[in-house]
């Protein structure tokens, strides 16, 4: 075996074939895929190879639309046949949830580009006239969707990549690696070493053994799914004789699952319901197990298979073929892991893939792109594997991968809250919040109040796509900040400290931003060299210690990304210290009054800092804010002390408890952006409205050039802040925004305003085009729109 590549790839299924060729396809001929046994040999074999454009997510949907363009040019760029069947996909909704739920997705097909059609209970029966589902309301249709060979479209990326020089080693199983010197790693196998430069990880089913060499725990396990084949069924024969094309691929919920033509016959891939479920390789795959299927599981999906007879009952006359049961590899929120791993250089995942055959020519190329430029045209952000928190270990990732495919078929309403691994990390007052009528969410692992729901108020958020009761609640807090004072719990956000003493300078050679002075702080942005965001903090200078915060999710990536950038002397030291300290803020005309009490200076301007005692409460970082609420005073505080804390200040006569979903109300009508939805490093800063932020008078920071020659040109597109006149269902995001009957831009994150009486977003527009009456379809319903002149901030 050849003893150094520029890139290896380790896993032989579609994912690292399409890896391996998105990376020759970008002129990397040094590259190599290893593979334990054979290609195709994991998962990727025994796929349904179901092709589904359905997402309501921009940059999901993105990706899919990639693999599907990918794969069209397979064939004639390869000469080998891919099996490709663009029959089409419909889905039925039976209930009135189930149709808000597909409105909801059109409300963003425009924004996608997708294909897809909102269809009548008469045509869903015209197109799938087999259908005998009389509670049938409407269907989802989606002509460009199919079905393709595994085994061909993988073998079909291979090629296409040896062609360009890539090389494939099978019989060849890595067992170890080793970091050289030079930063390069070693990778061992039972064939020999091979030092790379870059090392992909594509393993299926092995991803968490894989991963543990490296010291990585991943969060993905194998599920086990099933489907079954039947023997010739008379009216696909008919159907062929007759010269009329394939039946889109039917999926009913009520059956959970899908049903397709195959063959002459039909093929049904139930979906098992929690209790269940079978997991495979919890504790790693057995040395038994290759390319082998699992024993039939009847009597997990009886319940579905009587459905799907009830529902299309030229299903249950047509008599057994085969069935074929195998694992696939399952996420805690069915999106791979993809991305640069955390913790370490030149090691990049595209693990936990839900559907490989789906994936594997967009994150291939995704992959390709961000190990060879740096960045990607479409953004990655919900793949990234450093979404994930340490608390996600191996029992979280049981429990929730349980609940998360076990419910796949339910209705996924918004601000849903997952049932499982809960509750794992609680606040020290969480029994002072449990008694002041908390509805709890969780974020990265932590227990917080939603809003307080009272005696007798909705504890859980309503199952509707429309606004619940809880509304009236939600509302009720956000307007006591705006009056008087409210207390929120933002303990969760993620807390760093820099120190040394390279800190200063290195800092400011990596923020775009000023630094703030000893004793204030201010917000900070670090870029990528295309002047996208990687991360949006806020900084504050205590003594000789940098104190950074961001949004809880951002935690691990945040954190990773800013050690990716560390001197190499030792002369900065960077520390995660999030579990450490416990956040109280209060807000409101009020806030100033109730510090007050606790014989502490309350005159802190707005960007100021101080750190203080508040009465037996040492060291709490003070940390005053404008908005959201007038005023915000965030009270950063040992953990040890929250609960003490927290009972004096619920103690105070007309303060209010806030919940974090009032909270997100006040931040959206100030216009705050956050990572993902209104930042991230595919979108220049330029074009969310930063300019104001970023200090081109700065020498040197990351990403100054791409930020000077889009300030020269003027970007093209511009973040906005628009009022929609919603009726009783709100934004959630990614929906499409019109100018007339043209589809213009869309929105990048919105909801409720209970001051404005609509809903408030953040919407990505053209700079110019904006001239005519604009609009946003909300559950269908065509809702006008506004720009505000206020700009959006940090």
């Amino acid at each position: 075996m050849q003893d150094h590549a520029r890139a290896v790839v380790i896993g032989g299924g579609c994912v690292g074939a399409g890896i391996l060729y998105g990376l020759a396809k970008r002129g990397w001929r040094d590259v190599v895929l290893l593979e334990r046994t054979q290609l195709t040999a994991g998962s990727t074999w025994h796929a349904a190879g179901l092709i589904p454009s359905y997402a309501r997510s921009h940059a999901v949907a993105k990706l899919i639309n990639r693999s599907i363009a990918i794969y069209s040019g397979l064939e004639a760029e390869t000469g080998q046949h891919i099996g490709w069947y663009p029959c089409g996909q419909l889905r039925t909704a039976s209930t009135h949830g189930r149709l808000d739920e597909y409105r909801s997705y059109m409300d963003v097909a425009a924004a996608q580009g997708a294909n897809a059609h909102l269809l009548t209970a008469q045509e869903v029966r015209e197109i799938w006239p087999y259908l005998e589902n009389p509670r049938v309301m409407a269907g989802l249709y989606h002509p460009d969707d199919g079905h393709i060979a595994p085994a061909g479209v993988t073998m079909a990326m291979v090629a296409g990549a040896r062609a360009l020089g890539a090389e494939v080693r099978q019989q060849t199983e890595v067992t170890g690696f080793s970091r050289r010197p030079s930063g390069e790693w070693e990778v061992i196998t039972n064939r020999g070493s091979i030092v790379a430069e870059h090392v992909i990880l594509a393993t299926g089913n092995y991803a968490r053994q894989t991963g543990a060499m490296l010291g990585l725990d991943v969060p993905a396990i194998p599920i086990v799914h099933q489907y079954w084949t039947t023997a010739a069924v008379p009216e696909v024969v008919a159907r062929k004789a007759a010269g009329k094309p394939e039946l889109p691929i039917l999926r009913d919920e009520e059956y959970m699952g899908y049903i397709r033509e195959e063959g002459d016959g039909l093929m049904f891939g139930p979906y098992e319901r929690p209790e269940n479920l079978k997991l495979f390789a919890v504790d790693g795959v057995p040395e038994w197990f290759g390319a082998d299927l699992l024993d039939e599981d009847f009597a997990a999906v009886e319940p579905q298979w009587e459905h799907a007879i009830e529902n299309v009952p030229m299903l249950g006359r047509a008599g057994i073929r085969a069935n074929v049961r195998g694992p696939f590899q399952m996420t805690a929120d069915e999106l791979p892991l993809c991305g640069p791993a955390w913790g370490l250089d030149n090691i990049w995942m595209a693990e936990g893939v839900p559907g490989g055959i789906l994936w594997g020519g967009a994150l291939g190329d995704a992959l390709a792109d961000q190990i060879t430029t740096g960045t990607t045209p479409i953004d990655m952000s919900e793949l990234d594997q450093r979404r994930f928190g340490v608390h996600c270990n191996k029992e979280w990732t049981r429990q929730s991968v349980i609940e998360t495919w076990g419910t796949h078929a339910d209705l996924h309403t918004p601000f849903a809250q997952p049932l499982a691994a809960r509750p794992q990390k609680t606040l020290q007052g969480h029994d002072l919040w449990q008694i002041a009528g908390a509805a709890w969410g969780v974020v990265n692992g932590q227990e917080v109040p939603m809003w307080f729901a009272g005696a007798d108020g909705p504890r859980a958020p309503s199952p509707t796509f429309r606004r619940g009761p809880e509304y009236a609640r939600i509302a009720s807090e956000a307007e006591a900040v705006r009056t008087g004072v409210g207390l929120a719990d933002q303990t969760p956000l993620a807390k760093f400290e820099v120190t040394g003493p390279g800190a200063t300078t290195w800092l400011d050679s990596l923020l775009a931003t000023r630094l703030p002075a000893e004793g204030h702080h201010a917000p900070g942005l670090v870029l990528n060299a295309a002047g996208g965001v990687r991360a949006a903090l806020t900084i504050a200078r205590i003594g000789e210690t940098w104190y950074l915060t961001t949004d809880a999710g951002e935690q691990r990536r945040a954190f990773d990304e800013l050690r990716r950038d560390l001197p190499a002397d030792g002369s900065v030291t960077l520390r995660d210290v999030t579990d450490k300290l416990a956040v109280l803020t209060l807000a409101g005309p009020l806030a100033r009054q109730v510090l007050a009490r606790l014989d502490t200076p309350a005159d802190l301007p707005p960007g100021a800092l101080t750190v203080a005692s508040l009465g037996l409460v040492p060291g709490v970082r003070i940390l005053c804010d404008e908005a959201p609420g007038e005023t915000a005073l965030h009270l950063h505080l040992p953990v040890a002390y929250h609960r003490l804390l927290l009972s004096q200040l619920l103690a105070v006569e007309g303060l209010r408890p806030v919940g974090s979903r009032a909270w997100a109300m006040l931040r959206r009508e100030a216009a705050r952006l956050t990572m993902g939805p209104d930042l991230n490093p595919t979108r220049p800063a330029l074009e969310s409205g930063l300019a104001g932020l970023i200090d081109l008078d700065k020498p040197l920071f990351v990403g100054r050039e791409a930020v000077m020659r889009l300030a020269d040109t003027g970007p093209a597109r511009r973040l906005v802040v628009l009022r929609v006149a919603s009726g009783d269902a709100s934004l959630r995001g990614d929906e499409t925004v019109w100018c007339g009957d043209g589809a213009i831009g869309r929105v990048t994150s919105g909801g409720w305003s209970a001051r404005e009486g609509a809903d408030l977003a953040l919407a990505l527009l053209p700079t110019s085009g904006t001239e005519g009456p604009l609009s946003v379809t909300i559950l269908g319903e065509t809702c006008s729109a506004t720009i505000l002149t206020h700009q959006p901030g940090l």
